[in-house]
């Protein structure tokens, strides 16, 4: 799984990261440097959040407790079941 930046229908800035989509197995100058280039691009596209890439990654990760956004959907991660993103 790649961690990736869409900015309308182009990838700006891209992390692979194969390991269980948390590790990379490059070098880690080359993993910061593509850290760099992430929050580099975030910034260029009005992100002001402080460390937005953490932030996003730890979002998304399903394994942390409460709510968390996957893509299968958002998943109430103690009761293990999805939640419905609409009601009626």
């Amino acid at each position: 799984r790649d961690s990736c930046l869409i900015h309308g229908d182009k990838i700006v800035a891209e992390i692979p990261l194969p390991i269980a989509g948390l590790m990379s197995p490059q070098p880690v100058e080359t993993v910061a440097a593509q850290a760099e280039e992430f929050h580099r691009a975030l910034a260029e596209c009005g992100c002001t959040l402080n460390n937005a890439f953490m932030t996003f990654s730890l979002l998304a990760l399903p394994v942390l407790p409460q709510l968390r956004l996957t893509d299968k959907g958002l998943v109430d991660v103690p009761a293990q079941a999805f939640v419905p993103l609409f009601t009626d």
